[in-house]
């Protein structure tokens, strides 16, 4: 049977997760779920079909007077459409199990719909508009919840506004060089663009110093609303920064270097959950930008690497944002230190947990073990050939983040499965919510154990499966390698766990001074800018006051100042006088 991929080519997956929002909203709530299920199970399966033979650029047309491509697809967009799709699908599930108001759910649908609009955007000008979008969707996402969510969701968009508007500045730079938004026009951002771009996306991606938005906000509102936060905005934003910069740098290389290992540390000194769980969003995105800033030393290698683990990221963090969310959402208790012994009352959230733990560091068997090998291959391609003076530096950074994820996750669900009595006893995850996490689960089980499923996925699959190039991540080296790792991170912890509770309290992050210095700066610039225009407005009324009074009494004013005269002027005399001011200040004006 042939796949209509014309058809499917002409139908926009974001346009019809948009009603979705809708039709939650209009339904019943079973009703509304189940169509916003559908939806993203669309987009989802059109992302794969089309992948049999409908790439190309749809619904290209002109607008605003510029070429434009509203439904660009090739083997990039294709990959994130499969994983937003399935994701998706499975979040809406979760969200209907976790009791989730339809609200949430509707501007979880928006936000979906505008990640889909920036994904398959061809061009940077409808890149910007959903961009943008997902700003606000997302934002309203986090503000639905009310409490503490809605100073967070403040922050959170002043954050993504002020990078909006960087990486519009960074479009019209490149316009003005290239004369066209089109994708398949240029290869990337135009150089005089790299510095605007660069900063610009990167707040999206949480780069080290830009990130205080992350962890502030996706621990805030409902537990539903985290599993959609947790994927889709920083995941979009590596996807945009491969498009802007597809030949890499070892500038993005070290950023994400360095973002592995920031993101770690910090996520061992917490005790909310999904505070953690945000730390480790910058430390993972560390290792995709990481291979994205490879390719420039390394090649397309280092490119799959980073899209596999952009493509696994969005399954494993789902799910462990899925299982934590579900101890929240049954204790009420947001403090690790205040769980303990729930695995026995909570068998189902603790197996998936432990599979999202495994994935994320990168066991063997599960799918973080073969992306983030791919990566860390390259990096030491890299370290073998430039030593410490290039890449060298980069690949112990990698492998150093990769221990402190390892103590990360022995720390979670030591504290939250085994630590203590279990003075708690929860029920267990409900339906729906198995459900999302079982689909979840299952995709990050699948990819670690067939993996050249996950390389067919991938763009450069014939130069990866080549027997030039053959991946082999169960090789003695990859597993010994990991088993190393596995042993650094339990010994780490239990080693330097009473060190880092003391140091939990002592270590602030950038937001200790960055949210305050920003919010009395903001108080400050307002207070000035009023006070300004106050003296202004005093100085006018003052002027305008004065030359009232004294054109209606100029002998009065002239008293005043001393002067004692007799002023008499006709007619005539008054109007050549007028003539003659307004002559000067015309000639006056006109020579400026």
């Amino acid at each position: 049977m042939t796949v209509p991929t014309d058809l499917l080519a002409s139908i926009p997956p974001y346009v019809l997760v948009a009603f979705a929002a809708l039709a939650v909203l209009a339904l019943p709530r079973r009703a509304g779920h189940a169509v916003a299920a559908l939806a993203t199970a669309f987009a989802f399966a059109q992302a794969v079909l089309l992948g049999d033979g409908g790439t190309g650029a749809h619904l290209a047309t002109t607008f605003l007077g510029f070429d434009v491509v509203f439904f660009n697809v090739d083997q990039f967009s294709l990959l994130m459409g499969v994983v937003v799709g399935f994701l998706a699908t499975a979040a809406v599930l979760y969200a209907y199990g976790s009791e989730a108001p339809t609200w949430m759910t509707a501007f979880a649908m928006l936000y979906v719909a505008t990640t889909l609009g920036t994904i398959y955007a061809g061009d940077w000008l409808t890149l910007v508009f959903f961009w943008e979008l997902t700003a606000v969707t997302s934002t309203l996402l986090v503000w639905q919840h009310g409490g503490a969510a809605v100073r967070a969701g403040y922050r959170y968009a002043l954050f993504h506004g002020t990078g909006g508007t960087i990486l519009l500045a960074a479009v019209v730079v490149h316009f003005v060089h290239a004369e066209t938004f089109l994708f398949s026009a240029t290869a990337g951002i135009h150089p005089a663009a790299t510095v605007l771009a660069a900063i610009g996306i990167g707040i999206n991606c949480g780069f080290v110093f830009l990130h205080s938005w992350l962890p502030d906000t996706y621990p805030r509102p409902h537990v539903a609303a985290s599993v959609f936060l947790s994927v889709f905005t920083t995941k979009t934003a590596a996807y945009v920064m491969y498009r802007a910069f597809p030949e890499g740098g070892m500038w993005l290389a070290y950023l994400g270097g360095f973002m592995a290992v920031y993101g770690a540390f910090f996520a061992l000194l917490q005790y909310d959950p999904r505070r953690l769980l945000s730390y480790h969003i910058q430390a993972q995105l560390g290792y995709m930008l990481a291979g994205f800033g490879l390719a420039t030393a390394v090649g397309e290698f280092a490119v799959v690497g980073g899209f596999a683990h952009l493509f696994n990221n969005v399954l494993y963090k789902s799910l462990l944002f899925m299982a934590v969310g579900v101890v929240v959402y049954r204790t009420g208790v947001e403090d690790i230190r205040e769980m303990g012994g729930l695995w026995r009352v909570m068998p189902v959230t603790f197996f998936v947990y432990l599979v999202g733990a495994a994935s994320i560091t990168a066991v063997p068997g599960f799918n973080g073990f073969i992306s983030k090998g791919m990566v860390l291959d390259s990096a030491h391609e890299v370290h073998n050939y430039v030593l410490l003076l290039d890449g060298g530096l980069l690949w112990w950074l990698l492998v150093l983040g990769g221990v402190g994820t390892f103590m990360s996750f022995i720390k979670l669900g030591y504290y939250v499965f085994f630590h203590g009595s279990a003075t708690l006893t929860p029920d267990d995850a409900t339906p729906f919510q198995t459900i999302g996490m079982v689909l979840a689960a299952g995709a990050c089980v699948f990819f670690g154990v067939f993996y050249t499923q996950l390389i067919e996925l991938m763009p450069f699959t014939d130069l990866i499966l080549s027997d030039e190039v053959y991946f082999k991540p169960y090789s003695q080296s990859h597993l010994t390698e990991s088993a190393a790792l596995l042993v650094a991170g339990f010994v780490g912890f239990f080693t330097l766990k009473r060190p880092l509770g003391w140091l939990a309290h002592r270590m602030p992050d950038v937001d200790r001074v960055l949210f305050p210095a920003a919010f009395y700066l903001g108080r400050g610039s307002v207070w000035g800018v009023t006070e300004l225009w106050a003296a202004v407005d005093r100085a006018t009324m003052a002027v305008a006051g004065a030359a009232m009074r004294t054109a209606s009494d100029p002998r009065e004013a002239l008293s005043r100042a001393g002067v004692d005269v007799e002023i008499r002027a006709g007619i005539g005399r008054s109007v050549l006088f007028l003539t003659l001011a307004a002559g000067v200040a015309l000639v006056a004006f006109l020579l400026v």
